[in-house]
């Protein structure tokens, strides 16, 4: 009888892990223009394996980061009442959150606003308009982490 149980626990905790590994991403979409919240997502869906959250503003996607735990976060820098740098300052003080990796999209290309966002803690920076097979590159890749 014992061996049975041990046997059962075995196969339920395996299938909890392929269930793991199968899990799609869950990415969270911070730009307070829902064109290009939009825009983003359509850009994503076709690669697969993402579910996605949704904050109109930097206040939003800091009330939803407290009962949400997204494999990524895509944001606009410049959004009302607090902006992406200050929402990415936010996640790298979380112990909870600070090693999501954080996709930086915005208007904003000046070599200063880049090294803000780098020193904030920035994975990658992309500019408006963006080449969409950039962010799916870019994506794909932080979602993958390092190789190893």
């Amino acid at each position: 009888m014992r061996s049975s149980v041990r046997g059962v626990i075995g196969v339920c905790v395996l299938d909890q892990i392929l269930y793991t590994l199968h899990m799609p991403a869950k990415v969270l979409v911070v730009e307070d223009s829902r064109a290009m919240r939009e825009y983003v997502t359509s850009v994503l869906e076709g690669t697969g394996g993402m579910d996605f959250d949704y904050a109109e503003s930097g206040f939003h996607a800091l009330q939803l980061l407290s009962h949400v735990s997204p494999d990524l976060i895509i944001t606009d820098i410049n959004m009302p009442e607090v902006s992406g740098l200050e929402l990415l300052r936010y996640v790298r003080k979380s112990e909870r959150l600070k090693d999501v990796p954080v996709v930086v999209i915005s208007t904003d290309g000046h070599p200063v606003d880049r090294e803000r966002a780098k020193a904030a803690g920035a994975s990658i920076m992309l500019e408006k308009p963006f080449d969409p097979e950039v962010l799916k590159r870019a994506v794909s890749g932080l979602l993958e982490g390092p190789p190893g």
